[in-house]
């Protein structure tokens, strides 16, 4: 498997599936998800909106993971994950963890070669970023995916370079 960073944003990146870190309605929201939303259309949330009518009607839960068409994005696929919200008093790093493992399963499944990840919980769900690079990198690493190519789309410089550190 290919690890490789990229600086910049993940609705742009041709792959096969690109993941979203989504909360648990998959109907949209802020930062990446919104994102995704936006410049995928509407055929992303009129998919988010079948799962939620039948197998998750509760949403989606925390680390678990799920697809939908790629809509007007340059992938084919976009396989959405909840990322937990960081805490201070509760390790809740092996949630973290799943998104990543349970996205790669999903991608295997799809016969995805090429999949994009934001860093999943760092926005508003306050994960610090040395952290989520660390448990992200390591998770890829030994999920043992047929996966060939996996980016790390991170929006900002500072984003990467703690990425880059940790790789």
């Amino acid at each position: 498997m290919k690890l490789t960073l990229v600086q910049g944003d993940i609705t742009e990146q041709r792959v096969d599936a690109v993941v979203n870190a989504a909360n648990s309605s998959l109907l949209g929201g802020g930062g990446v998800d919104g994102a995704i939303h936006r410049r995928g259309g509407p055929e992303i949330l009129a998919e988010c909106r079948k799962l939620r009518a039948g197998h998750y009607g509760r949403g989606l839960p925390t680390g678990q993971a799920v697809a939908t068409t790629a809509g007007r994005l340059p992938a084919r696929w976009v396989i959405h994950t909840v990322g937990p919200v960081h805490s201070a008093s509760e390790d809740r790093s092996g949630l973290l963890a799943s998104c990543y493992r349970e996205s790669l399963r999903v991608a295997d499944t799809l016969g995805a070669c090429s999949v994009a990840f934001p860093a999943i919980s760092t926005g508003i769900y306050g994960w610090p970023m040395d952290d989520a690079a660390r448990i992200a990198l390591e998770t890829v690493r030994t999920a043992g995916a047929r996966v060939d190519d996996v980016r790390f789309v991170l929006f900002d410089a500072a984003a990467y370079a703690v990425f880059e550190a940790r790789l």
